[in-house]
């Protein structure tokens, strides 16, 4: 016997069902259903939606989801949609969550579904593109979603699918997200127990999938710099202070943040500067300049630490120069937490969905995920499917113009989502200290 076979028959002594829910049955099921999902994932990939204007793409969910008889709600925090599946006995109340917008890119890749969609983001009109896989979240979830309304009279408890707005981070001046959709009373409405989410990974080998116990991606804050000099001629440096060789020099101050005061042997951390203003024409040295980044940490001692090292490299840097710096750091979200105990439970779910040798235990990632936050209220486990086709040397990243997933990788993310819910629904310890 195997021994994640083993492990399961330990973990799971008593099953609740007498009915089959062998890997076999689920199997059979998603291959059913696959070329549907592939469908719908192509629709949602050529019909992409920023973050809390994802109105057209909740709208298609609804439709879908009341389709398959369930009961549904759309518009909380703003344009998310909710669906429940009561089996009508007693059981624990399962949720499962997909994200659904887009991104401000615009698609390279020669799809005949590419999405040629625009919108407006921070007041400018822009590309769309489902450039992180989102599309793929939605199609798996509804395909779990069809498959499990089908043999709702064989389920216990309650399945609450969770289509979720905004996890990208809402608009400047907007809430939106996770944060949001709890806000609004995910929890107190549903009473949900136990939290499943899973992401697409395009660098993954399709049929593949990863976790980790514990602390599994990062915490993301957002920090701002205003570095105010004195505007001078740009022939005469010396007649004024210039913000721009300043603010170079506090870019790679940051650096020596992570590179020489921080303790990467304990767990990994970023600092990022993504955009820096400045100036308005050649021969001006400009009165102040502008620059805006991103904090990625595991550890929130080491966070506080670089919080306070960011703000004192920032001021000292600049005081040396003659000028000011002012720092705004803004928490964003926290570390993506996969409870130990559920995460353990459930490996052998992880197993029966891509099978144990495509079942890898990873190290902790600087990306990070709003998921973290519904892991903070209830134990929840959140997970990586393959989403890399087998003869691609050279996979695209996420949140680029040419970013790919075959869509053979869908199967293996449904059947672990039904696995998950299933399992455990079936255990005889529903509920998780």
């Amino acid at each position: 016997m195997k021994k994640y076979q083993l492990l399961f028959l330990l973990l799971f002594p008593i099953m609740a069902f007498s009915q089959d829910f062998s890997e076999k049955r689920i199997a059979d099921k998603v291959a059913e259903i696959e070329k549907q999902v592939i469908e719908w994932r192509h629709h949602f990939h050529q019909f992409p939606e920023l973050s809390n204007r994802e109105i057209n793409t909740s709208k298609k969910i609804e439709e879908l989801l009341k389709g398959m008889g369930l009961e549904v709600k759309r518009g909380m925090a703003k344009t998310g949609v909710v669906a429940v599946l009561d089996s009508g006995k007693p059981g624990p109340t399962i949720g499962l969550r997909a994200d659904i917008d887009g991104l401000p890119v615009k698609e390279r890749a020669p799809l005949s579904y590419a999405s040629k969609e625009k919108g407006i983001y921070i007041g400018e009109e822009v590309p769309v593109m489902h450039a992180c896989g989102h599309d793929t979240h939605i199609a798996m979830l509804l395909g779990a979603a069809k498959i499990l309304t089908g043999i709702k009279k064989e389920l216990t408890g309650k399945i609450v699918f969770v289509f979720q707005p905004a996890e990208e981070g809402a608009p400047p001046g907007e809430e939106g997200g996770a944060r949001l959709m709890i806000k609004e009373g995910l929890f107190d409405e549903y009473g949900i127990d136990v939290f499943f989410g899973q992401h697409i990974d395009s660098g993954l080998d399709v049929g593949t999938t990863t976790y980790k116990v514990g602390g599994s991606l990062a915490a993301a804050d957002k920090f701002e710099i205003f570095v105010d000099g004195k505007q001078t001629h740009g022939s005469r440096p010396w007649g004024g202070v210039d913000p721009i060789v300043i603010s170079a020099q506090i870019i790679m101050g940051l650096q020596t943040i992570i590179s020489r005061q921080t303790e990467l042997t304990k767990e990994a951390a970023v600092i990022t500067v993504g955009k820096i203003e400045s100036g308005v024409r050649n021969n001006i040295i400009p009165e102040s300049a502008y620059m805006v980044g991103t904090i990625r940490t595991l550890d929130t001692d080491m966070q506080d630490l670089i919080h306070e090292k960011i703000k004192k490299t920032a001021e000292l840097i600049a005081e040396a120069g003659g000028a000011k710096a002012r720092v705004i750091i803004t928490k964003g979200v926290p570390v993506t937490h996969n409870d130990i105990a559920l995460t353990r439970k459930m490996i052998p779910s992880l197993y029966n969905g891509a099978g144990e040798e495509n079942v890898r235990v990873v190290a902790a990632r600087t990306g990070a995920e709003d998921f973290s936050f519904y892991a903070q209220v209830v134990p929840s486990l959140f997970w990586f499917t393959g989403g890399k086709a087998l003869d691609d040397d050279t996979p695209y990243p996420h949140h680029t113009p040419d970013f790919q997933i075959d869509d053979s990788g869908l199967k293996t993310g449904v059947k672990t989502m039904l696995h998950l819910t299933l399992d455990y629904m079936s255990s005889p310890q529903t509920k998780m200290d």
